[in-house]
């Protein structure tokens, strides 16, 4: 049978993670994978695109096996390459922009870019993406927090990591403020207390909030970016400011601001 040629691309999927080729371009994938092809479901989604690289752990000629157009020419959404240990195995050069996807699917492009740690002293609360999704506060900025995660010599490490860090407002320089604007976390009491924690100085550098990601991210309540890497290395994905979000992506911003589950 002869199919019309068409572009084939290769996403990595954080939530829930997966390696899949498609022939939908990032923005028609994001919609995809968010609303589907009915309108009756919806869900936000997070993934890289990625270039094809030499891999012994995915089995590239799946690829021209699975993602082939439909016999009457339509294109083929997804095919899953992978479900599992999948960051571990993509490396870092091989990632290209991050895409952010609202639940009613609207799609935002982030491109990487270097990561400027702040010079003062401050908690940082991260929320870990894949493979795990703990919710964490740490006295360690992003490139330090990824660096501890991912040191395998510790009991408690995975090989890759991908998170966010999450605003804290005045709680990051003082866990007792009275002053913490519009936070939305549950449980404000036990935030600061595990912020409180980490000022008792016991040593300890993190000190988890929440075992899982129960819900959605608030994309509001993204404090700088995205970010992943292991030991060695790390890649940085800004978010862009407030004001950029409402006069460059106001779409996208207001859809992040008022969709479902939010």
């Amino acid at each position: 049978m002869n199919y019309p040629v068409m572009k084939t691309y290769i996403y990595l999927s954080l939530i829930p993670e997966g390696l899949v080729a498609s022939h939908l371009s990032p923005f028609e994938f994001g919609n995809y994978l968010a609303v589907g092809t009915k309108k009756r479901s919806r869900g936000q989604a997070i993934f890289f695109e990625i270039e094809r690289f030499d891999s012994d752990f995915f089995q590239w000629d799946e690829i021209e096996q699975h993602c082939v157009p439909h016999s009457d020419g339509r294109a083929k959404r997804s095919a899953y390459l992978g479900i599992y240990r999948v960051l571990e195995h993509v490396p870092l050069d091989a990632l290209k922009s991050l895409y952010l996807v609202t639940d009613d699917g609207r799609v935002l492009e982030l491109k990487a870019s270097e990561f400027q740690p702040a010079n003062f002293q401050q908690h940082h609360l991260y929320q870990e993406l894949c493979p795990v999704t703990p919710r964490v506060v740490s006295v360690l900025d992003p490139s330090e927090f990824c660096k501890s995660i991912t040191d395998r010599s510790k009991a408690v490490s995975v090989n890759k990591m991908a998170f966010c860090e999450l605003t804290l407002n005045k709680l990051s320089r003082d866990p007792d403020s009275d002053d913490i604007g519009d936070l939305p976390y549950p449980n404000i009491g036990h935030l600061r207390d595990c912020l409180r924690e980490l000022e008792d100085k016991s040593g300890k550098n993190n000190k988890q909030v929440d075992r899982g990601l129960n819900s959605e991210i608030l994309y509001r309540t993204v404090k700088n970016g995205f970010f992943v890497g292991d030991c060695e290395g790390m890649k940085y994905y800004p978010m862009p400011s407030q004001e950029q979000l409402e006069r460059e992506y106001y779409t996208w911003w207001r859809s992040a601001l008022t969709t479902f589950g939010q």
